[in-house]
């Protein structure tokens, strides 16, 4: 086994744009609404789930076995409530010689689950399950390649 040898490929701007979904109950929804994340108050759940993405985006070599380290020039985070629970999208920009759709990949489900980790406490039925609380829809939305300069 070995990693993929980049060495004869050329540095360019590379951008890859993740996007999935964290569904959620009314209470739920009403909690990040609130920006509440636990009755004894644990923060903010959305600022606490696009750190975690961020500082998630830069250790992906460390979870992902054959990502390559990349010096990662920008992360964007961006959470919108809606009725039904959050969307998020994660930005990561990198002047290399390999693609950031990974990385982009995993800051955006880490901050999926830190986000349904804030508000859990309004997720949770009687038997302590969750029974409407999924991540959804996780896909790269935007790739892009260009010569630096």
């Amino acid at each position: 086994m070995s990693m993929v040898d980049v060495t004869g490929k050329r540095e360019q701007v590379r951008i890859a744009e993740a996007r999935g979904f964290l569904r959620l109950s009314e209470e739920g929804v009403e909690a990040l609404r609130r920006r509440e994340s636990h009755p004894e108050g644990k923060g903010d759940p959305i600022e606490a789930a696009r750190l975690a993405a961020m500082l998630a985006v830069k250790r992906t070599p460390e979870l992902v076995p054959h990502c390559h380290p990349v010096r990662i020039t920008g992360v964007d985070v961006d959470v919108e409530v809606k009725e039904d629970g959050a969307e998020m999208t994660v930005r990561v920009k990198s002047v290399g010689r390999t693609g950031v759709e990974m990385d982009a990949l995993t800051g955006l489900v880490v901050g999926l689950v830190t986000l349904w980790d804030m508000v859990k406490y309004a997720e949770k039925d009687e038997e302590g399950r969750y029974p409407h609380t999924r991540i959804e829809d996780v896909r790269v939305v935007r790739k892009v390649k260009r010569d630096v300069g």
